[in-house]
C-alpha cells in the first residue's frame, strides 16, 4: 500500500497553497485519468489535493464574444451547452465521441486538457519510457505501435499519441488557458500549453509547479461558420482516435474565404495545421482541392513499424470532414 496525504480546498487560492512547489503532488478533479494512473503506480503522488469544491463549474459568454469555460465544468455539461453546440459544433461533436457517457459525466475541462498518454509501455509501469523513467527509452519505437502512436511531432525519445479529442478542436478554434499559481495568474496560449516530446518527454505542459488550470477561454466562433469532428477508429465506441480531424469553414458561395483545421491520433500534441488552411483559403470547394491541401499535413511525417497507414488516413480525415462541411 502507498501512502499519500490528502487535502481537500474550496477556492482555487487555497489549492494552490495546498499544492505548493512540489512536483509529487497531484490536484484532483473528476480523477479519470489520475487514478488510474496511481492504481496502476504509474503516478506516485505524495499527496493530492482535491479541487471538487471550488468553483469552477460554470460557463459564461464575455463581452468580446469569447466562451470562459471554469475548469471543474464537466465534459458532458460543457458537449450540451446551448452555447456549444450552436457556435462551436464541433467541440460539442469531439467532447461526445470521446470514452464514455458515465466516463464524460465525471471527467472535467481541466483534467481533459491535462489527459496524459495511453501508451501501454508508458501505463505498465514496467516497459523502457522516458515519460515515465527518463532516459530509460522508448520501447514503443521497436515495439507495438499500431494504434496510440504519432507520425507528427515525434522524437527518439517519444512517439506517443496525445490522446484528447476534446484538445484537438479546441486547437482548431483557438482558446486561453487561464491559471493560477504561486506567482499569481497568468494566461497560456493554448497551441503553446501542449509540449513536443524532443528529448524531454516527461514535461508534457507549460505549466509551472503548482499552477492550476482555472479557465479556458474559446476565441469568438466564425461568423457563419461551419464545425464538425470526424474521429476514425477501430470501433465505433469507447476507443481513441487513430486519426481524427477538427475543421473549421468559413464560405462565401463555393469559396473557402477562413478555415481552421486540427488533426488528433497522429500526432504528440493536439496537431493544428496551418499549412493546410493556408492552401483552403480564397480556393473554390473541390476534393482535388482537399486532397492537396490534406497532403500538405503529412509533408514532415515519420511513419514507424506498424503506423505509416495513419498518414494517408489521416488525408482522409481531413478530405471526408472538408467534403461533408463543404457540401452542407
Amino acid at each position: 500500500m502507498r501512502h499519500f496525504d490528502y487535502a481537500r480546498a474550496e477556492s482555487a487560492q487555497q489549492a494552490v497553497a495546498a499544492h505548493g512547489a512540489d512536483r509529487e503532488v497531484s490536484f484532483l478533479a473528476g480523477g479519470t485519468t489520475l487514478l488510474d494512473l496511481v492504481k496502476l503506480d504509474v503516478m506516485q503522488p505524495n499527496k493530492i489535493v482535491d479541487i471538487n469544491g471550488v468553483a469552477l463549474d460554470q460557463i459564461e459568454r464575455l463581452d468580446n464574444g469569447r466562451l470562459r469555460i471554469g475548469a471543474m465544468v464537466t465534459n458532458t455539461a460543457l458537449a450540451r451547452d446551448e452555447r456549444v453546440v450552436e457556435d462551436y459544433a464541433v467541440l460539442s461533436q469531439a467532447l461526445l465521441a470521446g470514452a464514455s457517457t458515465q466516463l464524460r459525466n465525471k471527467a472535467t475541462t481541466g483534467g481533459n486538457v491535462m489527459q496524459r498518454v495511453r501508451c501501454p509501455y508508458f501505463r505498465d509501469g514496467v516497459s523502457d519510457c522516458n515519460k515515465r523513467e527518463p532516459g530509460s527509452g522508448c520501447a514503443a519505437i521497436g515495439g507495438v505501435n499500431r494504434t496510440v502512436h504519432a507520425v507528427l511531432g515525434t522524437s527518439d525519445d517519444c512517439i506517443a499519441t496525445h490522446p484528447s479529442d476534446m484538445c484537438v478542436a479546441m486547437i482548431a478554434i483557438g482558446a486561453t488557458i487561464e491559471v493560477q499559481g504561486p506567482e499569481g495568474v497568468r494566461e497560456i496560449d493554448f497551441a503553446d500549453f501542449h509540449l513536443l516530446p524532443g528529448d524531454t518527454p516527461a514535461r508534457e505542459h507549460a505549466l509551472e509547479p503548482g499552477e492550476l488550470i482555472t479557465h479556458v477561454v474559446l476565441d469568438a466562433p466564425l461568423d457563419g461558420s461551419r464545425s464538425g469532428y470526424l474521429k476514425l477508429r477501430d470501433r465505433q465506441s469507447y476507443q481513441f482516435a487513430l486519426a481524427s480531424s477538427a475543421v473549421i469553414v468559413q464560405m462565401d458561395g463555393n469559396t473557402i474565404t477562413d478555415a481552421r483545421v486540427a488533426m488528433g491520433g497522429v500526432g504528440t500534441k493536439p496537431w493544428r495545421t496551418p499549412e493546410v488552411e493556408a492552401a483552403l483559403k480564397g480556393k473554390s470547394a473541390s476534393e482535388r482541392l482537399f486532397a492537396e491541401a490534406a497532403k500538405l499535413a503529412f509533408e514532415n511525417a515519420i511513419a514507424y513499424s506498424q503506423n505509416g497507414y495513419k498518414i494517408p488516413l489521416g488525408q482522409q480525415a481531413i478530405v471526408r470532414n472538408l467534403s461533408d462541411l463543404t457540401a452542407a
